[in-house]
């Protein structure tokens, strides 16, 4: 019986980032992570030594989960938009194969947020153009040393993926350098990526979100805020 390794699951709530901005969503949160950014807004699916100032207890805030228990989760509600999160949701892809699949099969929507560091090609492969990804690649501001953030090869499969998008959460100006060197050698379409700025409460988003703006529409990027922030705060399941 496929088991995923969870954090938490919530909703019905929105979507607070992206092209779907806005949507209603239920949230699957998966466990662990293979980065280790200063600036994660989801510690508690990783930081097990306190690295970004609070150990957190792993044998607390992780469970396992069966696909059926996470599927009649779901079938409890009528919102259509299942959003996979993390961590890093693509380290568990073997056993996320089969949740994902029966979720396109019941008719719902897709969502799987990734750093962009892993393939989804070896066991979600069938499913790539069925699935939104959005993939959000780690710059420098995250303090996560470069050769472990970016791939580019994988990026570039993303990038290849029509149903694939991208989202920079930039901190300063060498962030959004860094964003557009990578978008430039990856080639993803520019009408594709999203810049959001970096913040845990509306006040520091929204004092970034004037020069993001204007950074944005020189480069024909979007831009995303974080309505549930702006919203809810810095709080968990929301």
């Amino acid at each position: 019986m496929t088991r995923l390794l969870i954090s938490e699951t919530f909703g019905p709530t929105i979507q607070g980032e992206g092209p779907s901005a806005g949507r209603p969503a239920l949230f699957v949160r998966l466990g662990m992570c293979n980065l280790d950014c200063s600036w994660c807004d989801t510690p508690f699916t990783w930081d097990w030594t306190g690295k970004n100032g609070v150990a957190y207890d792993k044998r607390h805030e992780l469970s396992h989960a069966t696909v059926d228990e996470l599927l009649d989760w779901v079938d409890e509600h009528d919102t259509w938009t299942v959003v996979i999160s993390g961590g890093e949701p693509l380290i568990q892809s073997a056993r996320l194969a089969p949740f994902v699949e029966q979720l396109l099969d019941n008719g719902r929507n897709v969502e799987v947020e990734t750093n962009g560091t892993l393939s989804p090609t070896k066991h979600l492969a069938e499913y790539l153009d069925r699935v939104r990804w959005n993939v959000s690649p780690k710059l420098s501001g995250s303090n996560v040393d470069v050769t472990r953030a970016e791939n580019l090869p994988v990026l570039e499969q993303f990038a290849n993926i029509p149903t694939a998008i991208f989202k920079f959460v930039i901190t300063n100006i060498g962030d959004l350098f860094e964003a557009d060197e990578l978008v430039d050698t990856t080639g993803m379409p520019s009408h594709r990526v999203w810049l959001m700025p970096e913040g845990r409460t509306g006040d520091e988003i929204t004092e970034r979100l004037p020069w993001v703006i204007d950074k944005a529409i020189t480069r024909n990027y979007n831009v995303s805020t974080r309505i549930h922030v702006h919203a809810y705060g810095d709080r968990r399941g929301v």
